[in-house]
């Protein structure tokens, strides 16, 4: 099945994204480095924009951008508000903790798009898909239990209330998705993928711009101060790359979002062993540990969609 398999290079991607995205929070101001984040991410489909909209793209290329009025652009908008919220959650939270603790963390939020998946959308797992589901939420009770020996406490930090917020905006943006894809023959609005990846970066890069203004630029010297680091532009290649092979493995017939978020979460292995081998974090064997059986309830989703 190519959805499946583009889920796994979508889930490649998104290893590197996290890591782009710790090293560019290293004591560094989050508002600002999440506006660079939209700006780039913008810039890297204006011109895919632009050229469909003077026709030099044709309709039938992947690349094509359709336009929308405000009947298309009203759900984009509503799609910028839940992905912003999201990442500003996320990046305070990677911000304050282990990139071996967020990652396994981030792999609950395909269960959360799975229990939306069955109510909204009537999908239905088999017994392989299951199973996997059941492998990764056991690895995630035992991160939690190894989180304590760096003096991580789940009940009482604030910043895994962050990444746990930020992971339901994700699965609810996640169950957006596929609404937003998904023809009005099955119930969806039918939008045209690549105009939805395009402006909704272009919406959020103007709500960061008024956040950073309003929120961050009176308060700056009182703050964490800026720095420019070479990782923070690969955040926005990164992450776009890997959006659009995930829009276009939602678009394929027969795709599944239950099981094509959880197959993203497989970005956890880059994640790391970036965070190993890069960051230097702790605890490594019993993370490895944790790790390995969300690599089994990899495995075990990529048999059942078969």
């Amino acid at each position: 099945m190519l959805w499946i398999l583009l889920a796994f290079l979508s889930a490649a991607l998104l290893g590197f994204y996290d890591v782009f995205k710790k090293q560019s929070l290293k004591e560094n101001a989050v508002i600002p480095v999440l506006l660079l984040n939209t700006l780039f991410s913008s810039l890297i489909f204006l011109p895919f924009i632009w050229l469909s909209h003077k026709g030099q793209i044709d309709q039938g290329s992947m690349f094509f951008c359709q336009e929308y009025g405000w009947e298309g652009h009203k759900y984009i908008i509503i799609k910028s508000c839940i992905v912003l919220a999201s990442w500003l959650l996320a990046y305070f939270g990677l911000k304050h903790l282990p990139l071996t603790i967020v990652g396994p963390i981030n792999a609950t939020r395909p269960v959360m798009v799975l229990v939306g998946a069955m109510l909204i959308f009537a999908e239905r797992l088999n017994l392989w898909q299951w199973l996997g589901v059941l492998v990764a939420l056991i690895g995630i009770e035992l991160l939690k239990h190894t989180s304590k020996k760096e003096g991580i406490n789940w009940f009482r930090d604030k910043w895994i209330y962050f990444v746990f917020l930020a992971n339901v905006l994700g699965a609810i943006s996640g169950l957006y998705d596929k609404y937003l894809m998904a023809s009005p023959a099955n119930g969806g609005v039918g939008l045209n993928k690549m105009a939805v990846q395009g402006w909704y970066n272009i919406y959020q890069f103007f709500m960061m711009a008024a956040m950073l203004v309003l929120l961050w630029w009176p308060t700056r010297k009182k703050t964490t101060p800026f720095h420019w680091h070479w990782s923070i532009p690969l955040i926005s290649i990164f992450l776009s790359m890997a959006d659009f092979v995930y829009f276009y493995a939602l678009g394929l017939d027969g795709a599944m979002i239950s099981v094509v978020s959880m197959v993203r979460r497989g970005s956890v292995i880059v994640s790391f062993l970036c965070g190993a081998m890069i960051f230097h974090e702790k605890n490594l064997k019993a993370k490895a540990f944790d790790l390995m059986l969300v690599l089994l309830s990899m495995l075990l989703l990529y048999i059942g969609s078969n």
